[in-house]
Order: structure tokens, then C-alpha cells, then sequence
């Protein structure tokens, strides 16, 4: 009001010396004291065993603490009025608030302790304030939301409220908003309340308890267990999963099931430790199983979580449950890996293998100047650097955390080398013709070769545990395990520029052995810093121009570069088995160690010679069985020489009149790629098999005279070779020498030939391409996870497509149909012929309508609908043998024609049985 003071001044009301400090002013400074209200709270929400002495504290020091410490200091005053704001809570409870109900229970009972001193006090136990639930957590909105029952007062009214509570003589009221029409609506809400002290003895809930007397009992249903015993399979799943999305929505306060997606993870949905608890309970209630409280943990998706409740309430074996766990005995521990996936990021804007194969066969150089979008200081690096061009991965920054359900915070504090790996998987695992998601559960291994980058030390990312796991180098392998479900061994090597080829061996090992039935094998460097080239420079170590000149006269070290590169693979007997492409086969791996040789750091020629003769007896072959060999070869005056010299003193010796043993290096074309190398040399070496070439290796035109060429027969790829099928097996061994010591080498052998369409094994592509063609239309799929994912799809495919004209439509179609992944955004092109097809996806990807297009988004979950849209003489009858076999059709249909009966003059039952 009008001519009211107000000072504002900042206490401690858990602290008793503040409260008698700002009570001896307030007497010091003019009329005598007359109310005190207390409003001081602090929430820390949490279940009962997570919640500690501290978090309790916390929450008792601001209510009761300040209650106790207000008590005592005015007790000899003579107060008008001395009110404490308690909470519904400390009335009805309150999931997750044990302590806030506590506290609050306190303040009830200091109020009835004054009262019985002749003290005046009043405990209003508040429910929620609009105003105090628009600022509160997110959290504690959906607890709210989900009790429908209590709503929020408008402050104003909340106000007059607490003016009508002063001039009554009760010591603790309760005040709060209660619609009993949602009661009403809902007698298993009554029902509950019946059960809550002091809640109960109110007027209402008694005429409601009445009212629920008089309401015939309903009959008995079948408890979960016996309504899915009459179903199928198929139907309990569904049951199950709409039980769960149901109950987790709720539990969130989502106004839909299907915002639950089935395969994300419950964390990544927004549930914490109580929703978790929540979720538990209320599943408990619906299956009438004892569920454990870690159950989210156990079993965290939607998918998974139904069918643990149908292993449960029915006794089924969980899908993938009865998996051996080992290959049987009769698998040769020897037999061939099969490499059936790759994809790849390279310098030189190559995004695929096609892409490095065509730099590598035009004699392409991948090397350029320092990228401007990594945040580098290029004018200092100018002056600390004599090397001012390297390798680069083209658009490192472009990453789409969505598409794997990654938050944008999260992403920002990812190592840059995780987020490549998780979409190089992805590609590798379709290009494959596998969809990603069908792995899910399975037993498939991750193999990556790789080190920290460096990544986000010393920056100023917020989260700090996102900073953890995106820079733990374990995490490389564990983050694509997690974010395609994968089961199978998850494990990061570190041996510096080996890596990638060790990881390989033990993909092979697992594969073998039985650990594993499928695996993702590769690795990644990625150059977040320029400390690399600041290092390296500082020990002469850099080529100056930033290209590796492999076994050249003029190598003069190093050239520093950036990739990824990641492989399918598979027992060759699964490969054939599962209908999967095979490009070639990791026919035999060794690895060793220098050990104690001229330096830390330096190579050792006996031991490449071991590996080499290790990885020959692996493969049961001989060297003369060896055409090419795919070097390390990174340009360095010693390095070069003692890998010669390893390779002339082994695959050089009896040639058995093959020929010399071509020898190569990629890092020519590319540079050092690093923990990236090996795989970079398997890729092409692959490709090499597919094309029946040998590209060649640049920069060595003249050998380096440190070799002794004449000691055995070992010829430089100076300029390419045809490599065709003739009759004779063709096989390439790649090498790889780490930093640290640790050689790797792989020996690769073009793929046995495939079986005969209609033999086990074979895929029907030719049987499905010659039905296609025969109809005078075809039709492309094309699917993303948002809109923008859709045209960027389609523009990829239509770029794609435009530069093959020489493939059939319908040799596009059947892969898109069948090997692609299927996402919500979803779009079919049509067209008579190639042209029109790739018209219609050229409008697609710019957002064009075009009636070539048809367009539109998935509903997740959504069942199959029959319509009948017949006329004249097709239309009677039609379902009608369909209502005798399906009794949920037969009732979908009965409420059809019970909602049709208020407009039309004629039964739909009728007109099914043949009448007018």
C-alpha cells in the first residue's frame, strides 16, 4: 500500500547469529516487530538411496533450521502473526522428495509446538503456485503434469487464500488446487487417495468413497500373463512395447506413446534415477512382477525392456538369447576373413573407396596447404613450421549429431576422430548391405586403431563429463558399439602408425576364435592441433613440400596427413552364407615387436623380416604366392632403405618365375595418415583387386640409391601395372611399422568366386533385376531421419547415379530397396525410365514438387490398416471372409458400422452378407 517501506537485506536464515543480527535491527530501527513469514526452501529432489546426508542438509538447514532459529529468538515478542510456508508434500508425500517432505513436516511441527506454548503460528502447507512451477525444473513439471488431479493456483488467489488462513484458528492447513472432476473421471485416482493420511478424512473424499460403493464392481479381467497367451508372437511384442511406450510417456509427461522411440536409450529420453524408479513402479503395478530398481539399466530401451517383461510373464527366450557363444568346433581356425564393407575418409576430398581409387588410378596428389576452419594460428605456425602443407580430411566440422541421437553439447566435446569413426561405420556396415540397426544385439566386434587427438584440452566446452568420454581413447571403439547396439568385443590399439593393421589381426584373431561373428576393423587420425608439425620440424623430420616420396632418390621425410578408414568383416563360410558381397579376403596377419633394437624409436630390418615370413606361414603360403606388396614407405631416408631391404631379403628370394614383387605406398598420394595408414594400404589394395590394376607410386621414378636393388627381385610400381585374373590367385601384403615398435603385416587375396545364382549363397540380384526390367516403370527409395537429411540423400543418390549411366534403374532400385537403412522421412521416385527417375530425384533434393515424387513421414510403430476401396460389383462382400478369420478386424469393423449407423438407412453387417 501506499506510503509502506520495504527494506531488502540479505540473510542467512540457517544461520542463527544472522537471524539475531537482523532482529536486533529491525528493534533498533522503529515500530516493534508484528509477523514473521517464512518462505525459505531449497529443493534437491532424488529417490531415497540416492539421496545423503549432504543432500539432506541442504534442504533441512533453509526450512527447519530457519524455523527453529525464527522460534526461539521471538518467542518472548508478542507477534501478531508468525507464519511458516510448509508444502502439500509434507501432507500427501511426493515421489522423489523425502527430504523436502521432511523438512516440511518440521515446519507443521513447530507451528503446533508454539501454538501449545500460546505462541502465535500458522503452517501453510502449500500445493504448487503457477509462478513457482514456471521457474522450477523441468523435471519437477512432469512430476506435476502426471498428477492431473492437482493443478496450480494463480497467485493472486493463493494470496487471498493465505489473508482468509490468518483469521482462522487452525495451526496447519493444507491449501491447494484439487479438480474433482478428474477424480471423478478417473475412480482408480479416488480410490488412491482413499489411502492417503489426512487426505482420506476430508468431506469429499468420503461422498467419493460413497459414490464409489454404488458402482457395480466390473467384471474380472485376465491379468497380463493370460491376455497374451491367446495371442501370437507377433502381437505379444506389440502388446508389450505399447505397454512400455504407454507407461514411459506417462511417466515423462509426453503427451503420446509414440514419442517413445523404441530403440533409444531411456537416459537419452530424459529419464533420471526417480522417472527410472518410476517407470519400475508403475510397470510392476501393470505385469504384477517384482521388477528390479536397476531395471532401466539392465535393459535400457523400449525394445529391450519388452522383451525381458515377455521372458518374464511368458517364459520366451529373448531373440539372440540362445546365440552360441562360441563358434562350433568344426570352424577351421585358419579359414579366410572375408572383407565384405569399407568406407573411408582421405585427403584429397576423398569421402569413399571409389573416391581414393579414382585419386590413386589418375595419379592424384591429396596433399595442399593448412585448413582455415580448425581455429589454427597460420601466421605463427608460418614461424614454427618449415612445413606448410600436409594431408587434410575435408569438412571435419560437418557432423550430424542428430542422425545418432547425440546432443549438440554432447557432440561439441566429442573428439572429432569419434564422430567420424560412428559415421564410417555406418557407411561401412551398408555399403556392406546391411542396415545398421538389423546388427542391434548382435555379437559384432569393434577393432579401431587410434590415440588421442588432443581434442578440447584447455578449451572452455561446458560438461565436463561429456569431455571425459569424448576424449577417452577407449571410447573410439565403445562409442560405435554403443550407438549401434554391438555386442561383440570393443577394443582401441595403440601402437602409433600400426594400429590400424593390429587392429585388423585381432579382428581376424576374434573372428576365429568365436568372440565375435562379424567385426568393424580400421582406424583414425585426425590433425586437431598443429603441434605435429611444430614437433616433427623441430627434429628435421618433415618433408619440406609435405609429400611422402616412398623409396625415391629425392625422399627427404615424412609427409604428415589426417584419415579413417574403416572394414566389414566376416568368416568367409558366414560371408557366403549370409548372401554378402565378398571383395576380398584377409587371408593371413602376424604381428611382432622390435624389441630391443638401435633406438626407441628407430625400425629394425630382422624383425619386419619375421613379421613378414610370420604373416606368409599364418596364410600357409610362400613369398613367390605374393604379387604386390603395399608398404609402409614414408619417405624417410632410413625408414625406406630397412623396409627394403626386409622386403628384398624375403618376398625378393625365389620368385618361382613370377616375376619381381611390385612394391607401392599410398602415403605417396595421401601422406602419413597415421593410426589410418594400414587400413588406407588394405583399401587399395582392394581396390586394386576389383579394377585389375596397380596404380602408381609417385615421386619414385628415380630408387633411392641407400637400397641394394639387386638383391633380390623387387620392382617400384613407377608407373601402373595391369593386375588381371588369369588363373593364378592374386594376393597383395601390406605392412605397417609403429612408433613404438610394433609391426604389423596383412597378406589380402582376391575373392574365390561366387556361387551360381540359385545356389546357397547367392543373393537373386539377377533374378530381381530381370522382373524388374520387364515392367515399363521403376522406382528409387529414398529415406532420412529429418527433411533436411531426405534432400541431402537424394542429392547424394542423384549425383551418385548421374555419374554412372551405365547401370540399370532396376540395379539401383533392388540395392535401395534391399541394402539401404529405412528412416521416417521417406520418399519413393518414380519414372519409366532412367532419365525420369533421376529427374524426379534432382526436384527431390531441392525441394521442388514433382509428380515423379511421393513423399511423407513414417509414423514409428504403426500398424497395418486394410482398406476397401472397390466398386460396383467388387465392393459386397468384401471382408467379409476376412471378419471369420480375424476377430480384431471383425471388431475394428463392428465399430465402423456402429459409427456409420447415425447417417445412413442401411446396416454394414448386411450389406457384407450380399444385401442391398
Amino acid at each position: 500500500t501506499r506510503g509502506t517501506g520495504v527494506d531488502v537485506v540479505a540473510c542467512d536464515a540457517a544461520d542463527r547469529s544472522h537471524l539475531a543480527g537482523l532482529l536486533d535491527r529491525i528493534a533498533a530501527s522503529g515500530p516493534a516487530l508484528g509477523t514473521v513469514v517464512h518462505t525459505a526452501a531449497v529443493l534437491d529432489d532424488g529417490v531415497i538411496d540416492g539421496l545423503s546426508a549432504a543432500r539432506l542438509e541442504s534442504v533441512l538447514a533453509a526450512k527447519a533450521a530457519g524455523a527453529a532459529y525464527l522460534d526461539e529468538l521471538t518467542a518472548d515478542l508478542d507477534l501478531d502473526a508468525f507464519v511458516l510456508f510448509s508444502s502439500v508434500v509434507a501432507t500427501t508425500g511426493g515421489p522423489g522428495q523425502a527430504n523436502y517432505g521432511a523438512a516440511n513436516a518440521y515446519l507443521d511441527a513447530v507451528a503446533e509446538n508454539r501454538r501449545s506454548r500460546g505462541l502465535a503460528a500458522l503452517a501453510v502447507a502449500w500445493g504448487p503456485w503457477a509462478a513457482g512451477v514456471a521457474q522450477g525444473s523441468e523435471a519437477a513439471r512432469q512430476r506435476l503434469a502426471r498428477n492431473q488431479w492437482e493443478g496450480v493456483m494463480d497467485p493472486d488467489l493463493a494470496v487471498r487464500a493465505l489473508g482468509e488462513a490468518l483469521d482462522c484458528r487452525d495451526t496447519v492447513l493444507t491449501v491447494t488446487n484439487i479438480d474433482w472432476s478428474v477424480i471423478l473421471a478417473a475412480p482408480q485416482s479416488a480410490a488412491s487417495l482413499l489411502q492417503v493420511p489426512l487426505m482420506r478424512d476430508l468431506p469429499e473424499i468420503h461422498r467419493l468413497a460413497a459414490m464409489l460403493a454404488e458402482v457395480p464392481a466390473a467384471p474380472a479381467e485376465l491379468d497380463l500373463a493370460g491376455r497374451l497367451a491367446g495371442m501370437s508372437r507377433a502381437e505379444q511384442r506389440r502388446v508389450l512395447t505399447e505397454l512400455v511406450q504407454a507407461k514411459a510417456a506417462h511417466v515423462l509427461g509426453h503427451p503420446s506413446p509414440d514419442t517413445v522411440e523404441v530403440n533409444r536409450a531411456f537416459s537419452e529420453l530424459g529419464f533420471d534415477s526417480l522417472t527410472a524408479v518410476e517407470l519400475r513402479n508403475d510397470l510392476s503395478s501393470a505385469t504384477d512382477l517384482r521388477l528390479p530398481a536397476t531395471l532401466l539399466f539392465d535393459y535400457p530401451t523400449t525394445a529391450a525392456l519388452a522383451d525381458y517383461l515377455e521372458a518374464e510373464l511368458l517364459g520366451a527366450v529373448p531373440d539372440g538369447a540362445d546365440a552360441p557363444a562360441a563358434v562350433p568346433a568344426t570352424i577351421a581356425a585358419d579359414e579366410p576373413i572375408a572383407i565384405v564393407g569399407m568406407a573411408c575418409r582421405y585427403p584429397g576430398g576423398v569421402v569413399d573407396p571409389d573416391g581414393l581409387w579414382a585419386l590413386l588410378a589418375s595419379g592424384g596428389d591429396g596433399i595442399s596447404g593448412f585448413p582455415d576452419d580448425r581455429g589454427w594460428d597460420l601466421e605463427a605456425l608460418g614461424n614454427s613450421s618449415y612445413v606448410q602443407a600436409g594431408g587434410f580430411v575435408q569438412d571435419m566440422s560437418g557432423f550430424d549429431a542428430g542422425f545418432f541421437g547425440i546432443s549438440p553439447r554432447e557432440a561439441l566435446a566429442m573428439d572429432p576422430q569419434q564422430r567420424l569413426l560412428l559415421e564410417l561405420s555406418w557407411e561401412a556396415v551398408e555399403r556392406a548391405g546391411m542396415d545398421p540397426e538389423s546388427l542391434r544385439g548382435s555379437a559384432t566386434g569393434v577393432f579401431v586403431g587410434g590415440y588421442t587427438s588432443g581434442y578440447g584440452y584447455g578449451a572452455d566446452i561446458e560438461g565436463m563429463a561429456h569431455l571425459i568420454t569424448g576424449n577417452a581413447t577407449s571410447v573410439l571403439s565403445g562409442r560405435v558399439s554403443y550407438a549401434l547396439g554391438l555386442e561383440g568385443p570393443a577394443v582401441t590399439v595403440d601402437t602409433a602408425c600400426s594400429s590400424s593393421l593390429v587392429a585388423m589381426h585381432m579382428a581376424a584373431q576374434a573372428l576365429r576364435s568365436g568372440e565375435c561373428s562379424m567385426a568393424l576393423a580400421g582406424g583414425v587420425t585426425i590433425l586437431v592441433s598443429p603441434e605435429g608439425f611444430v614437433g616433427f620440424s623441430e627434429q628435421s623430420g618433415l618433408a619440406t613440400d609435405g609429400r611422402c616420396k616412398a623409396f625415391s632418390a629425392q625422399a627427404d621425410g615424412m609427409g604428415f596427413a589426417e584419415g579413417a578408414g574403416v572394414l566389414v568383416v566376416e568368416r568367409l563360410s558366414d560371408a557366403r552364407r549370409n548372401g554378402h558381397q565378398v571383395l576380398a579376403v584377409l587371408r593371413g596377419s602376424a604381428t611382432n615387436q622390435d624389441g630391443a633394437s638401435n633406438g626407441l624409436t628407430a625400425p629394425n630390418g630382422p624383425s619386419q623380416q619375421r613379421v613378414i615370413r610370420a604373416a606368409l606361414a599364418n596364410a600357409g603360403l610362400t613369398a613367390a604366392d605374393v604379387d604386390v606388396v603395399e608398404a609402409h614407405g614414408t619417405g624417410t631416408k632410413l625408414g625406406d632403405p630397412i623396409e627394403a631391404q626386409a622386403l628384398l631379403a624375403t618376398y625378393g628370394q625365389e620368385r618361382g618365375g613370377h616375376g619381381p614383387l611390385l612394391l607401392g605406398s599410398v602415403k605417396s598420394n595421401i601422406g602419413h595418415t597415421q593410426a589410418a595408414a594400414g587400413v588406407a594400404g588394405v583399401i587399395k589394395m582392394v581396390m586394386a583387386l576389383q579394377h585389375e590394376q596397380l596404380p602408381r607410386t609417385l615421386h619414385a621414378e628415380v630408387p633411392s640409391p641407400h637400397v641394394d636393388w639387386s638383391a633380390g627381385e623387387v620392382e617400384l610400381l613407377t608407373q601402373a601395372a595391369p593386375w588381371p585374373v588369369n588363373g593364378r590367385v592374386r594376393r597383395a601384403g601390406v605392412s605397417s611399422f609403429g612408433l613404438s615398435g610394433t609391426n604389423a603385416h596383412v597378406i589380402l587375396e582376391e575373392a574365390p568366386a561366387a556361387a551360381e545364382p540359385g545356389e546357397p549363397g547367392s543373393d537373386g540380384r539377377g533374378d530381381v533385376a530381370k522382373v524388374v526390367e520387364s515392367g515399363a516403370a521403376g522406382a528409387w527409395l529414398v529415406s532420412g531421419r529429418s527433411a533436411e537429411g531426405l534432400a541431402g540423400q537424394a542429392e547424394r543418390l542423384y549425383d551418385w547415379a548421374t555419374a554412372r549411366p551405365e547401370l540399370a534403374p532396376a540395379e539401383v532400385a533392388w540395392s535401395l530397396a534391399t541394402t539401404r537403412s529405412v528412416f521416417e522421412h521417406r520418399a519413393v521416385v518414380v519414372g519409366a525410365g532412367r532419365d525420369e527417375l533421376v529427374s524426379g530425384l534432382q526436384s527431390l533434393a531441392a525441394g521442388v514438387p514433382s509428380g515423379a515424387v511421393v513423399s511423407g513421414v513414417a509414423r514409428p510403430g504403426a500398424r497395418t490398416v486394410f482398406a476397401f476401396a472397390g466398386q460396383g460389383s467388387q465392393w459386397v462382400g468384401m471382408g467379409r471372409e476376412l471378419v471369420e478369420a480375424s476377430p480384431v478386424f471383425a471388431a475394428r469393423l463392428a465399430e465402423c458400422a456402429q459409427a456409420l449407423a447415425p447417417f445412413v438407412d442401411w446396416s454394414l453387417d448386411d450389406v457384407l452378407a450380399g444385401a442391398p
